[in-house]
């Protein structure tokens, strides 16, 4: 019973291990109250740096079996370059969000200090502040930029809501020269004062703020007719662009040139993808073209070592000369040494292949000694398949993702040009606010003045003042600036036009040597299918020439010269009949490309390469166990 609860606490162990290896780049936003959710961290999980099971469970007996579909498939769960990519998509949906928020562009930013609040009209400093005798305490406020770039064309406003929240408690003393403010030496004020504000902005170019202040001073001062005192505050304010900066258009260009830079970033991956596959691909098929190289020089050497063991039985026999030994000794040490390169080019290219479906590559044992065996061989069709090439011109529009790419920058540089277009009008704004006071308080018992019936009483009474509009003031304007002469926004869009209309010529030219691509890459297919037809006929022959060159040394016709050279040439035709085929595998994986099309053709979906899980199942060979 022990022994069943093990293993079922390892399985679920090995569960949780395995879906800890498929998780791939994502960020996980705070889950929380919404209070406190806008000022949580996002979390985004660690790396992943382990294979994914399917190449262990395509290992059997040290031999790592691979179809190029099996190859592709890992490549996409386990190449790290790959992994990298995937983040790409993520920080472009992160700008997109960076930009909704509205704003000036990151990297220009001001700091602001806080000063202490003196109500104009409440208590003895503010009757010197409204009479405009105030001296400066020592205690001012003041402003600063930081950063370094000016951002062409208007300012998005801020399209977060935004609130702000200052309160603060006071004890200060302050000597009076004149006591005929005052009637005291030392002027001693005890106040707090709370502010809240809000503020909206819309992408039509509308900002709307909301101010709402309570400031509470009691003091000591004989002039006051009320003792304590509170005056609340309240105005909305809000203002609207008329010419530069006006419109959805030009406020929301930056969140949709960030949807388009994601757009972007989607497309860049698949060409990521594509490539990979591709070169995935090329190098498979340069295995398989290795390995059939190294089996044809193991079929010349065993061709050899037959030659020379029948070659020392004809001079036992005395059919021929002694000295004849050593051209098949030669021949043997020949056929040695090439066989051992060809061991090397494998090895070499099964490290290269394993660095394209790991992620540890040679640090993991079980895949660094085992050996890759191929199961798929290239077929070269007999006939010429492929498109005419208008067909394939517009295959090629439709799947590039380099002309995806093209069209999705000239949509951006058009939203772009709205803003420098828009940055050549002059500023006019028309703005407007209401605000409402409030005042009342106690009667000061020191005080030769008696306050206003209607100012007596509490917070509760002044805050009725405010919101019955008894203290009302309304104020509207205009606010009109512009150059005279304007010559650096006119630059701005001269320039950006120009460059609009250099990627107009830029993307027909691309379009142009697409075309040339095309059709060159049709061609190399044709001539690769050709030389490939045939080296393989030539093959055939030169394999029907060194059967009769045997069997004429078999009867005394023939010289061991002409049954050397008779093989020498069969290897060199398997030779060229390998590199044929490699060299078609080639170009018809170029021509892809070319097109687009390279995932279509080997069905990869670019969702699960994002992913990075591929549904295909792997599968064994039947004689595998």
């Amino acid at each position: 019973m022990r022994l069943q609860k093990s293993f079922a606490i390892l399985a679920a162990w090995s569960c949780l291990f395995g879906s800890l290896q498929a998780q791939q780049p994502f960020v996980e936003r705070p889950h929380n109250k919404i209070v406190w959710r806008p000022y949580m961290k996002p979390t985004v999980p660690p790396v992943v740096l382990t294979n994914s099971e399917r190449i262990h469970g395509l290992i059997r007996a040290g031999r790592l079996y691979l179809t190029v579909q099996d190859a592709i498939a890992l490549a996409i769960e386990n190449n790290l370059d790959l992994q990298v990519d995937r983040y790409g998509p993520l920080r472009a949906d992160w700008y997109v969000e960076r930009q909704q928020a509205g704003g000036p562009l990151k990297g220009s930013t001001s700091n602001q200090a806080n000063s202490s609040p003196v109500i104009a009209g409440q208590g003895v400093r503010g009757a010197e502040s409204a009479a405009g005798v105030l001296a400066n305490s020592g205690s001012g406020s003041g402003s600063g930029q930081n950063g370094g770039f000016t951002q062409i064309g208007p300012v998005t406003p801020n399209l977060d809501p935004t609130v702000y929240g200052t309160y603060l408690w006071g004890h200060t003393t302050y000597p009076q020269a004149n006591l005929q403010i005052s009637g005291t030496e030392s002027l001693v004020d005890i106040s707090r004062n709370f502010s809240n504000y809000a503020q909206e902005g819309f992408l039509s170019g509308t900002v709307v703020q909301t101010f709402l202040q309570e400031n509470y001073l009691k003091e000591n001062s004989p002039g006051d007719a009320l003792n304590p005192s509170v005056q609340p505050r309240a105005y909305v304010y809000a203002y609207q662009k008329l010419l530069s900066g006006r419109g959805m258009a030009v406020n929301s260009r930056y969140i949709k040139m960030a949807k388009k830079s994601a757009e972007a970033s989607r497309v860049t991956f698949r060409s990521q993808v594509l490539n990979l596959v591709a070169q995935v691909v090329n190098v498979y098929w340069d295995l398989v073209g290795y390995q059939q190289d190294r089996k044809a020089k193991q079929e010349a050497l065993d061709f050899a070592d037959k030659f020379y063991n029948d070659t020392q039985k004809q001079i036992e026999l005395g059919a021929i000369a002694k000295v004849d030994i050593y051209r098949a000794e030669a021949e043997l040490a020949t056929s040695k040494q090439d066989l051992a390169t060809a061991d090397l080019n494998v090895s070499q290219q099964e490290v290269t292949l394993k660095s394209l479906i790991s992620r540890d590559g040679a640090q993991d044992p079980e895949l660094d000694a085992a050996q890759i065996v191929t199961l798929d061989r290239l077929e070269v069709p007999t006939s010429d398949d492929l498109p005419p090439l208008r067909e394939l011109v517009a295959t090629a529009l439709k799947n590039r993702p380099d002309v995806l790419l093209d069209k999705i920058n000239n949509e951006s540089q058009e939203i772009n040009s709205v803003g420098t277009v828009n940055a050549i009008l002059p500023s006019a704004t028309v703005y407007g606010y209401s605000l409402n006071t409030g005042s009342a308080g106690s009667p000061n018992p020191i005080s030769p003045y008696r306050p206003l019936p209607s100012q007596i009483g509490g917070l509760g009474d002044a805050l009725g003042q405010v919101f019955s509009n008894q203290y009302n003031t309304r104020v509207g304007g205009l606010n009109f600036s512009g150059p005279l002469r304007n010559r650096s926004d006119q630059a701005d869009l001269g320039i950006d036009q120009m460059q609009l209309r250099q990627g107009d010529l830029q993307e027909r030219k691309n379009r142009n040597d697409m075309v040339v691509a095309i059709s060159n890459g049709m061609i190399a297919v044709r001539q690769a299918s050709l030389r490939y037809r045939n080296a393989v006929a030539s093959r055939e022959l030169q394999q029907q020439l060194l059967t009769q060159e045997q069997q004429k040394f078999r009867l005394g016709s023939s010289t061991i010269d002409l049954v050397i050279a008779a093989q020498r040439a069969l290897t060199s035709a398997q030779y060229a009949e390998i590199a044929a085929l490699q060299n078609y595998s080639r170009s018809r994986v170029g021509l892809d490309q070319t097109l687009g099309t390279t995932l279509e053709t080997n069905n990869v979906s670019v969702d699960e390469a994002m992913k990075g899980t591929v549904g295909y199942e792997s599968k064994l060979p039947a004689d595998v166990k």
